[in-house]
C-alpha cells in the first residue's frame, strides 16, 4: 500500500470520527425550551401621554377622540404559578412576550385563557402537529375554553430557521386563530425569533450573538369603533403619534430590526428610518414594504447620532398617527462592538 493510499485512509477515518461526534455535539445543543403565556383582559391606552408628541402643535385630530379602549393581551409569565410577570421593554408596546429558540429547539409554550372568550396560539413558521397549531382543529389547543390550558409543542427545524440570503435571526408572528379576524384586532399578537444554529449566544441566551441589540415593530391599523375614522388607530406596537418609547441605542452598534405586520387591505405599509440605512437581505434601503401577515428581518449600524423619525411613508397613515420616533446616542467607550 503506497504512502499516499495510506494518507487518505487515516485522513477520511479522521473525517468520518470527528463527524460522528460532531452530530451528538449539534443534538446536545438542542434545548428544550419552556414559556408560560396567559391571555388576560385588559384595557389599553393608544397615546398615554396624551399627546400628539410628533407634532405636539397638531394635536391628535379625531384619532385623540377616545384613546382607551378594553383589549386582550398575552402576558409572559415565570412559571407554572402564573404570579409572576416577566418584564417587557417599553418599546414592546402591545405585543405579547417574545419567544426565542435556535434552530433544532422544541419550544413548550403553556397556555393559560384568563378570558371570558376561546382563544389559542397559532405560530407562523414552525412545525407543529395537528393538536399544536392552534387553530382549524377539535381539540382543545385550537380553542382553549375561559379558565382552562393546554402546553403547545413546536419543533424548531431547519425550515423555521433563516435561509440563505437571511441574516442570523429571523422573526414569526404568533397569535390566536379561534376568530383570528376579530383577536389580532383585540390585541393578541406577538412574536418568535429563531436563530442559526451555531449563531447563539449562549446554551442559555438563544440571541445571535452578532448582533447587539433587536427591536420588533407592529405596523397594524385597530379598528376600534366599527371603521369610524377615530377609532382607526394607526399604530406602531400598538402606540400613535410618538406614544411609543424606548427604541433606543448608540453609533456602531449592531442593530437588527424586525418588522411584522397585520390587518386588513389597508395595512400596506412603507416602513422608513430617518438619519440611516438598512441592510435587506443584500439590499441597502431606508423603506421597507411590508403587507398583513408579512415578516422581516433588517440590519442597520447606526452612523448618525439624533432623535430619529421612525414612519409608515403612506401619507394618510403618517397623518393618522403612525409614527414614533428613536434615538442614537453619541459613540461612548465599549459602546461599538469589536
Amino acid at each position: 500500500m503506497s504512502v499516499g493510499y495510506k494518507g487518505r485512509i487515516t485522513a477520511l477515518a479522521t473525517f468520518i470520527i470527528a463527524f460522528c461526534m460532531w452530530i451528538p455535539a449539534q443534538a446536545a445543543q438542542a434545548a428544550v425550551r419552556e414559556y408560560w403565556v396567559a391571555a388576560e383582559q385588559t384595557s389599553w391606552s393608544y397615546a398615554p401621554s396624551g399627546q400628539n408628541l410628533i407634532k405636539p402643535d397638531a394635536g391628535l385630530g379625531v384619532w385623540g377622540t377616545t384613546l382607551t379602549y378594553p383589549k386582550y393581551r398575552y402576558i409572559g409569565y415565570a412559571d407554572k404559578n402564573y404570579n409572576k410577570q416577566l418584564p417587557q421593554p417599553t418599546w414592546m408596546g402591545i405585543l405579547g412576550p417574545e419567544i426565542r429558540a435556535v434552530v433544532g429547539d422544541t419550544l413548550k409554550v403553556h397556555f393559560l385563557n384568563k378570558t371570558d372568550r376561546p382563544l389559542s396560539m397559532h405560530p407562523h413558521g414552525l412545525f407543529y402537529d395537528k393538536s399544536s397549531e392552534g387553530a382549524d382543529g377539535s381539540g382543545i389547543g385550537a380553542a382553549v375554553p375561559p379558565g382552562k390550558s393546554f402546553t403547545y409543542t413546536w419543533v424548531v427545524d431547519a425550515d423555521a430557521g433563516p435561509g440563505p440570503a437571511d441574516p442570523s435571526s429571523v422573526v414569526w408572528l404568533y397569535h390566536s386563530h379561534v376568530m383570528e379576524e376579530e383577536e389580532a384586532n383585540l390585541g393578541l399578537i406577538g412574536t418568535i425569533i429563531v436563530t442559526r444554529q451555531g449563531m447563539a449566544r449562549s446554551a442559555a441566551d438563544p440571541a445571535p450573538h452578532d448582533v447587539d441589540q433587536e427591536f420588533t415593530t407592529l405596523f397594524m391599523i385597530f379598528n376600534e369603533e366599527n371603521g369610524e375614522e377615530s377609532g382607526m388607530k394607526h399604530t406602531i406596537n400598538g402606540r400613535i403619534f410618538g406614544n411609543l418609547e424606548g427604541y433606543e441605542t448608540s453609533l456602531g452598534k449592531r442593530v437588527r430590526w424586525h418588522v411584522v405586520a397585520l390587518g386588513n387591505e389597508t395595512d400596506n405599509h412603507t416602513v422608513h428610518w430617518h438619519g440611516q440605512t438598512v441592510l435587506d437581505h443584500g439590499r441597502r434601503t431606508d423603506v421597507v414594504e411590508v403587507l398583513p401577515a408579512s415578516m422581516t428581518s433588517v440590519d442597520m449600524t447606526p452612523r448618525s447620532a439624533g432623535n430619529w423619525l421612525l414612519h409608515c411613508h403612506v401619507d394618510d397613515h403618517m397623518m393618522a398617527g403612525m409614527s414614533t420616533r428613536w434615538r442614537v446616542q453619541p459613540e461612548t467607550k465599549g459602546s461599538r462592538s469589536k
